[in-house]
């Protein structure tokens, strides 16, 4: 028995289809080159620019000093 509920030819599409038409879409106008306005690029600040501020290379020097004060401490241990 067969459990769908449409046959094959009901499901086919017919073959003569009326093409679909849709409404013409209106496409925006571009302003000229020089109607446009000035645009000034900005150099984007990459990681070591992050780098070269004090506070940040502060703290980095004191996690430095640390993991070597611990690192040397382990050594040590018979």
């Amino acid at each position: 028995m067969d459990m769908t509920p449409n046959s094959p030819a009901e499901l086919a599409e017919p073959l003569s289809a009326p093409a679909a038409t849709a409404p013409p879409v209106p496409v925006p106008v571009l302003p000229e080159v020089h109607e446009l306005p000035e645009v000034q690029f900005v150099k984007p600040k990459g990681c070591l620019y992050a780098l070269s501020q004090p506070p940040l290379m502060l703290f980095l020097a004191v996690i430095a000093v640390l993991l070597a004060v611990t690192g040397a401490y382990d050594l040590s241990l018979p």
